[in-house]
């Protein structure tokens, strides 16, 4: 009999594969809401019974957690390698939108992400996009229509409709949106919302279409609102958006409403701690470590309708390892029994992966780059530390020979989009808050739809790193004269082939060498890659030119006299 210790812990990792068959510990019971003493009995991955005992251990056993929100393809890692990474932080399932790679390849991309999570001991919930492109404003590499939901529903028994990004589609009752929405109600299956700054009448009409969460939220009042009026919160604490403590006093007030999500994670942060990151930051902070268990886990259990062991007698034997209270460091992961991780090291091997992509982008030329002076104000896009939208401000431009040139002293620089699924010129704009002071740096990861996104202070280094990523067929960059780095991402232009080390070391170089570019942004790339996205505000750019998000319509670089 195989009895789990803090001395069998250590030795898990020289015997693997360890089958757990008995633990003692202190069992967090959230559905009863109290923590005791107690031994699982475990057989065949089942759990077949509890007995109370009396323990000095402080190792405390409670069920795995949840992320309730994320798009796996921002990890830039493979599912396989999400997964693996993941359940090193007691999270053993994921409600997964596969809405990037849809946005790139459709059909064919949501195939994909299925066929490469089926086979792991982690539990992909995946959604069916709904928004692809994400508004009728964007161009796609493909399209998912009302007959594919249906499609992803019936033949692939998707579990919920991915976040509704179109809101303005859903207030107005777009034919196309109620028809994605009905799709879901009749399949039974719940609706993601996606509602930055939505209050008020409008709020109403988004919550009478269906949909039952949020994770956009930014402010205690804005969240307030959608929790009384019965939306679900998803909260926030991705690589680019950081929410939670903003939103955490409202876990108090609405226990039973809140939830906790990523949406986004790069391969560095991830690394360094995930949803159990977000429940110790909270236990610091001393709120109750039921409630917070029961956001992490039962909360979107019982929301998503999800299949995960809850440490209750004929429960599936999943559960993490925790070494305190204080400390709250994840020990051990336990999949039906089975140790997937200690440690911080998982138990899982690495494997290949087929590459799949459609990236038909051809080199660019310097004067592909040029913005010919075309009045004395532009707008510009002002970014935002830790934050996914934007602000809009007016400047004058710097000016050369009848060009507008960036402004490092400013810090006014040109930012770019290039389409990376047919050949045409690069949409241009300006940008403040990178800091750049020399360099450019590019990457075709860039919300929603994927295509090439660079910003930079010469013309020069611009299109020495976009051509790199287009050299790669995918990738993130930095160029500065003869020098650069590159992370290759030959899976949708979007996601490596490699482990998860070694996309995190890669990934830091990256960031490092923008930092030392001059930016002062916390997340460089991150905050790149939703410049592109243009279902938030304020003003962002597509491959099609600068979006105003207030009047919801492309504008000119140039403000009119």
């Amino acid at each position: 009999m195989k009895i789990l210790n803090h001395k069998i812990i250590d030795a898990i990792d020289k015997t693997f594969p360890f089958y757990v068959e008995e633990i003692s510990g202190n069992i967090a019971d959230i559905i009863n809401r109290k923590i005791y003493s107690g031994r699982l009995i475990i057989r065949d991955g089942i759990i077949t019974d509890i007995i109370k005992t009396e323990s000095n251990s402080n190792m405390l056993i409670i069920p795995p957690f949840i992320d309730s929100h994320v798009h796996i393809e921002s990890s830039m890692l493979t599912p396989k390698e999400f997964a693996r990474t993941a359940l090193t932080h007691g999270v053993s399932a994921a409600i997964s939108d596969p809405h990037e790679i849809a946005n790139v390849m459709g059909l064919g991309g949501v195939s994909f992400m299925i066929k490469q999570g089926a086979d792991i001991p982690f539990r992909f919930y995946y959604g069916a996009p709904s928004c692809v492109p994400a508004t009728p404003m964007e161009t796609s590499g493909r399209v998912i229509t009302v007959n594919d939901i249906e499609l992803l529903f019936k033949e692939e028994k998707l579990h919920y409709l991915s976040e509704m990004m179109n809101f303005p589609g859903v207030i107005n009752k777009d034919p196309e949106v109620m028809q994605k929405i009905a799709v879901a109600r009749n399949y039974g299956r719940k609706i993601d919302g996606h509602a930055p700054g939505l209050r008020g009448r409008d709020l109403d009409l988004y919550l009478e279409a269906g949909i039952s969460t949020d994770h956009e939220t930014i402010t205690y009042d804005e969240g307030k609102e959608k929790l009384q009026k019965g939306l679900k919160l998803l909260i926030r604490e991705g690589s680019a958006a950081k929410n939670l403590m903003e939103l955490a006093p409202l876990i108090n007030e609405f226990p039973e409403l809140c939830m906790f999500c990523s949406d986004d994670m790069h391969p560095d942060d991830i690394q360094k701690g995930y949803i159990n990151e977000m429940v110790k930051r909270l236990l610091n902070k001393r709120f109750d470590i039921i409630t917070l268990l029961r956001c992490a886990t039962l909360n979107p259990a019982n929301h998503y309708d999800i299949d995960t062991g809850l440490l209750q007698k004929n429960d599936r034997a999943d559960f993490v390892i925790i070494d305190n209270l204080e400390d709250f460091n994840v020990l051990c992961t336990i999949i039906e029994g089975k140790a997937v991780s200690i440690k911080g090291k998982s138990l899982l091997s690495s494997q290949e992966v087929r590459h799949v992509n459609n990236f038909y982008a051809t080199e660019k030329k310097t004067e592909d780059f040029f913005i010919p002076l075309k009045g004395n104000v532009i707008k510009v896009i002002e970014a935002i530390d830790c934050q996914i939208f934007t602000h809009k401000i007016l400047a004058k431009p710097k000016t050369t020979s009848g060009m507008a040139v960036a402004d490092p002293e400013r810090d006014l620089l040109k930012i770019s989009v290039v389409s990376r699924y047919r050949d045409k010129p690069p949409a241009m704009g300006f940008i403040k808050n990178f800091g750049l002071k020399k360099g450019a740096i590019a990457s075709s990861v860039s919300h929603d739809s994927h295509n090439v996104i660079a910003v930079g202070v010469s013309d020069e280094d611009l299109a020495s790193a976009v051509n790199a990523v287009i050299s790669h067929k995918g990738g993130l960059a930095m160029c500065v004269g003869n020098q650069s780095e590159l992370l290759p991402l030959p899976i949708a232009g979007i996601m490596s082939d490699k482990d998860s080390f070694y996309v995190a070391d890669k990934y830091t170089k990256l960031e490092d060498a923008a930092k030392n570019l001059g930016s002062k942004l916390s997340s460089p790339f991150m905050t790149l890659s939703f410049m592109a996205l243009t279902v938030l505000p304020e003003l962002k750019i597509s491959e099609r030119g600068l979006f105003d998000f207030t009047v919801f319509d492309y504008v000119p670089l140039f403000e009119s006299s």
